[in-house]
């Protein structure tokens, strides 16, 4: 059995919160490039451009990259010959969450109340995701989520006799709805099957996933490739402004169901898509 410091698990979300915030991925920095070469208006351009600039500017300066910090989820994979030396698992990350957004001086969004909606003050409690898996490693992924995009997100209890048809026009009819609010272009996850509550959370790990990498499952691959034709269809564009580019990928996560029916849920991730990961 190998142990991990409570203490380290600590430094290491602290350290997640600000790179995630501060540090645009370089999968969706290519994704934006090659969107800026090929998009042809000049205002969807321009736009484009300026978010370049703001995630160089952002990573010049130690900035975060938009003025909403988000909400913390955070993924562990916890390797089943591990053990936590020191604390517990759950507060050492909901520290680190704390530390983080504090030493980063990251917005602190959350609220401890849904109605009475008092500021905790240090960005806890994060939204925390177990995933025990064989090895002696410990995975974290930190993916702060701002609620522009959040609240763009839907899920839907498909019957089996709506089809894949059912599923596509739900994704597409999501992002028409959403329009700008989600500060596109955007990265849609998709969750297709098991229950209501998976769905959705297939919908999250699926941004999660490197835009620009295929679907393994070459069917889905097609899928995935014809919901982003049909979306990038819809001209809402970068910002909301126009143009080809209002998506600038399509993951889905599909999943084992009931035989009677067809949940799928649809989470959009903004330009940004804010998530870092480290194994310790």
């Amino acid at each position: 059995m190998r142990e991990i410091e409570a203490a380290a698990v600590t430094r290491a979300v602290e350290t997640l919160c600000i790179e995630s915030n501060v540090r645009l991925g370089a999968d969706i920095r290519a994704a934006l490039r090659r969107a800026h070469g090929e998009e042809h208006g000049a205002l969807p351009r321009a736009v484009l451009g300026m978010l370049l600039e703001n995630a160089d500017a952002a990573e010049a300066d130690n900035l975060p990259m938009c003025q909403d910090t988000g909400l913390a989820t955070v993924f562990v994979a916890l390797g089943q010959e591990v053990h936590i030396a020191g604390g517990a698992l759950e507060e050492a990350i909901q520290a680190g969450v704390a530390r983080g957004y504090e030493r980063g001086f990251l917005r602190k969004s959350v609220v401890c109340d849904p109605i009475d909606r008092r500021n905790t003050g240090d960005n806890t409690p994060a939204v925390v995701y177990y995933n025990v898996v064989p090895g002696d490693t410990l995975t974290l992924t930190v993916a702060p989520k701002g609620f522009g995009s959040e609240n763009m997100g839907r899920v839907a209890m498909l019957t089996p006799a709506d089809g894949l048809a059912g599923v596509m026009d739900f994704v597409v009819d999501t992002v028409r709805r959403a329009a700008s609010n989600p500060c596109p272009p955007v990265i849609v996850g998709v969750g297709v099957g098991g229950t209501m509550d998976k769905a959705a959370l297939l919908a999250k790990q699926a941004l999660l996933r490197p835009v620009g990498s295929l679907h393994p499952d070459p069917v889905w691959a097609e899928r995935e490739a014809s919901l982003l034709r049909d979306i990038n269809a819809l001209g809402i564009g970068p910002a909301g402004f126009g143009g080809q580019t209002t998506a600038l990928a399509v993951h889905i996560l599909p999943h084992p169901t009931h035989i009677a029916g067809l949940p799928v849920a649809v989470n959009i991730g903004c330009h940004a898509t804010r998530h870092s990961s480290v194994e310790l």
